[in-house]
């Protein structure tokens, strides 16, 4: 079963995507950066812009019937590596005790006003 999950974003409109395919057991949510998208504002620090992007992700998680306990794999996308030391006590709040394989690399994003830009894969877990 494939079902497709909409933040609304206009992006994925625009550039023909979707926030998140579940295709069976797995669910993959595609690249997240910081916007608030009930509003389409971007807050000024990496740390707001981290919490934005963990919250949209879980909403899409949620959506697909997954759980932030399902991702087993993380990219992390910073634009400055003065970042990463600002947000890693916020990737390990969130997935600390997840422990997903996760990888960072610090490049240019999209527009300029985005600062990290996260994607996951989740695997459904069975009892």
């Amino acid at each position: 079963m494939r079902k497709l999950i909409s933040t609304g974003s206009p992006f994925e409109k625009t550039a023909g995507y979707s926030r998140a395919v579940v295709d069976g057991d797995w669910c993959f949510v595609s690249g997240t950066t910081g916007y608030d998208y009930a509003t389409m504002t971007m807050p000024e620090s990496v740390e707001a812009q981290t919490r934005n992007c963990l919250a949209t992700i879980a909403r899409a998680l949620v959506e697909g019937g997954f759980a932030m306990a399902d991702v087993v794999r993380a990219h992390y996308y910073v634009t400055d590596r003065d970042y990463v030391d600002l947000v890693f006590p916020i990737l390990g709040e969130a997935f600390g005790e997840i422990r997903p394989a996760a990888t960072m690399i610090v490049c240019q994003l999209n527009k300029p006003e985005m600062k990290i830009e996260i994607e996951v894969t989740a695997k459904r877990r069975t009892a």
